[in-house]
């Protein structure tokens, strides 16, 4: 008598922090511990350290993920909590529907909620709630800048200094040095985009650098 083992559901886990001198550890180990118990297989784990605020567009890590589920058999998306995925409303609810066309169910461990049923079908229960939840990461955000914003106006009423710190002046020599690249590749031509698609020095930035230096060629 032949049996046959029943395939292991296919996972991938999703990890983020918003800065650098935070951890993403505890958020996988978590998830690792939740996959074991139910004997998930884990194919792929991905993580990042960038704001939640940023647009997916932006985010290394969730579009590597988004690609590889999409191009991979993957049953879930495993994630520690709602706006680990994103505070923005819109990409928030954006990439759960294009998990769900693609038969990709995601799952948070915090509340325990999920996108899809055991059948594949959309749990509305589940849809329902992530719609209230995306509006208070939302509303989350908004405060978190209108502190900020306010905090620094209190600062500033106070008569504290904002910006660097009186004294400090970095000099033309170590400036135009710390940039030689990028002004190297404007002075040939090359456009903003693609400089910044080669070094990854922003445009604001490439843009003061070319306003300086570009005209001394």
């Amino acid at each position: 008598m032949i049996e046959y083992m029943e395939e292991r559901t296919k996972v991938v886990i999703y990890a983020r922090v918003s800065t650098s001198a935070q951890d993403y550890t505890r958020q996988i180990t978590e998830l690792r511990k939740y996959a074991k118990k139910q004997n998930f297989e884990i194919v792929k784990e991905f993580s990042e350290k960038i704001s939640g605020g940023k647009k997916v567009e932006e985010r290394t890590a969730i579009k590597e993920m988004l690609d590889f589920v999409k191009f991979n058999k993957v049953d879930k998306v495993l994630i520690y909590e709602c706006s680990r995925l994103s505070r923005r409303q819109l990409d928030f609810l954006s990439i759960i529907e294009q998990l769900t066309e693609q038969g990709v169910s995601l799952f948070i461990l915090q509340n325990g909620l999920e996108t899809l049923l055991p059948d594949g079908k959309p749990n509305p229960i589940a849809n329902l709630c992530f719609g209230i939840i995306a509006e208070f990461n939302t509303l989350e955000k908004n405060l978190i800048r209108a502190r900020m914003s306010s905090g620094y106006e209190h600062h500033r009423a106070s008569g504290g200094r904002v910006g660097r710190k009186e004294g400090y002046r970095k000099s033309e020599e170590e400036y135009r040095r710390n940039y030689e690249r990028e002004i190297a590749l404007l002075q040939k031509g090359n456009t903003l985009k693609d400089v910044k698609s080669i070094t990854g020095t922003s445009i604001n930035t490439l843009r003061k650098l070319r306003e300086k230096y570009v005209w001394l060629t």
